[in-house]
């Protein structure tokens, strides 16, 4: 494993994100869907992006997880996957996003698999949870491929739009 590996699959390598991703950050943070689905994180500027970083970097050392850096065997970064502790919740939540040029080619499913597997065996974490928009039918899909199932809409605090909550 290299320094900040966390885990591979067969097509991608999962690893910390680093401030030198910050191009790569602030890409996929504004990205229509993105924006869309998941929402607007007020980033705009490689400063913005590192401070971005290094919320997720603080995650790491505080809880042993957070959202990893998605990459090809190129070392092409494409996306995003892992847990986000958030308010409102019981449960981590498993969540991911990749750039638009590499979606639809099962990247997402084949990295949330392992993001799951990585943590119930390594991390001792057994219920999940999840949320999209109520309108993301391709996030909805990679949930319940990995047997996710919907619990109901659920409105987490300080938002203003319900999301559908699945639980793991």
């Amino acid at each position: 494993m290299t320094a900040g590996e966390v885990l591979r699959t067969q097509r991608l390598l999962l690893r910390e994100l680093t401030e030198a991703d910050a191009p790569f950050m602030l890409e996929l943070l504004n990205q229509p869907g993105f924006l869309k689905n998941i929402g607007d994180r007020g980033v705009r500027t490689l400063d913005d992006a590192r401070v971005h970083i290094g919320v997720q970097r603080s995650r790491y050392a505080q809880l042993g997880y957070g959202l990893w850096a998605a990459a090809l065997s190129s070392g092409e970064l494409i996306g995003l996957c892992g847990l986000v502790r958030r308010n409102g919740l019981e449960h981590p939540d498993l969540g991911y996003a990749f750039l638009a040029r590499h979606e639809g080619q099962g990247y997402a499913t084949e990295a949330a698999a392992a993001v799951v597997s990585h943590v119930r065996r390594n991390l001792g974490i057994g219920a999940l949870a999840a949320i999209t928009s109520p309108e993301n039918a391709a996030s909805i899909a990679v949930l319940e491929k990995l047997g996710f199932r919907f619990v109901g809409l659920k409105r987490l605090p300080g938002e203003d739009k319900d999301v559908r909550y699945f639980e793991a």
